[in-house]
């Protein structure tokens, strides 16, 4: 069995391409460096994702990643990032093409220094949160359920959706053409019934 989970670590290893495993301040780092092309971030369970630009696209975990039931999968231009554990998994992305992010769960997004990106969709579910500085020409930002969004920074165009039950603090976001819309909940349609008498 053990010579099982080996080989299929080893094959997981040689599909994300180069891994480095460091031990800093007794805890474990692993660093994903080749993780391939994405533009999309998707994250669900109990997750902090750190996300910034930068030249190549890297991700980092802070503990041993192999060892945690936790998925790190890039396909088709999307990262995916999933933990269900108690205890809250924390990813570091670097992006040089970041598009979109979408969070599920208890997933947390938050930005390291300012997003400067030309476009950015960021979609929030069930109880996310985004904390996010933005420099983009266009933001379009949709919160549903009782997620909550913090948004600072400046945006050219800004779109944003949002329910009733969702949190969103915008007043340190600077922005030239605003749109806000909030959603409401569909109700039953109510049927009327009749008493043949």
């Amino acid at each position: 069995m053990k010579k099982i989970i080996s080989t299929l670590v080893a094959i997981t290893v040689i599909a994300l391409g180069s891994v480095n495993i460091a031990a800093a301040a007794g805890t474990e780092t692993t660093t994903l460096s080749n993780i391939g092309t994405f533009n999309k971030i998707e994250i669900h369970g109990n997750v902090e994702v750190i996300v910034s630009n930068g030249d190549k696209n890297k991700v980092q975990v802070n503990n041993n990643y192999y060892a945690e039931s936790a998925m790190l999968q890039g396909e088709d231009g999307v990262l995916r990032i999933s933990s269900y554990k108690a205890e809250k998994l924390v990813v570091y992305v670097t992006a040089n093409d970041l598009q979109a992010i979408s969070a599920y769960d208890n997933a947390t997004v938050k930005s390291d220094g300012r997003l400067s990106l030309v476009a950015l969709d960021v979609n929030l579910y069930n109880n996310a949160y985004a904390g996010l500085s933005l420099d983009n020409y266009a933001a379009n930002i949709t919160v549903n359920d009782q997620a909550k969004a913090d948004l600072t920074g400046s945006a050219v165009e800004y779109n944003l959706t949002y329910s009733q039950s969702s949190t969103v603090n915008r007043a340190a976001l600077i922005a030239t053409n605003v749109t806000e819309t909030m959603t409401v909940p569909r109700t039953a349609a109510k049927h009327r019934h009749s008493i043949a008498e």
